[in-house]
């Protein structure tokens, strides 16, 4: 079992920087692939940023490239979704989600899901 708790969410202009943290519960956080998802309002859920369970290999969809970088920190229990060059298009409620071991896209292959953390990007 894995429980998902995220934090860093905000209001901030477009063009900053903010920092989202998801601290997870349980012994085995290790061998979990982990994954930010966001859904905005009116649309469906979907797939941002994802690292694997040694955290050597990562994968970005197209929109967030080069602006979002995804870390895990298996000391602290936590992955960080570092978001810089944001645009209004970004916001969002931002999820991280776990698996076992191997990275998915996909929102209906996770297992466990954080309550999520409201990012607002102004124009």
């Amino acid at each position: 079992q894995v429980q998902l708790v995220e934090s860093g969410g905000g209001l901030v202009q477009a063009g900053g920087s903010l920092r989202l943290s998801c601290a997870a519960s349980g012994r085995t956080f290790s061998t979990y692939a982990l994954a930010w998802f966001r859904q905005a309002p009116g649309k469906e859920r979907q797939f941002v940023a994802s690292t694997n369970w040694r955290g050597d290999n990562t994968y970005y969809e197209d929109y967030v490239k080069g602006r979002f970088t995804i870390s895990r920190d298996d000391a602290k229990n936590t992955v960080y979704l570092q978001m810089n060059s944001l645009k209004p298009e970004d916001t969002a409620v931002y999820y991280c989600a776990a698996r076992k071991y191997n990275m998915c896209s996909s929102s209906s292959s996770m297992d466990y899901w954080g309550q999520g953390t409201q990012v607002t990007v102004s124009s």
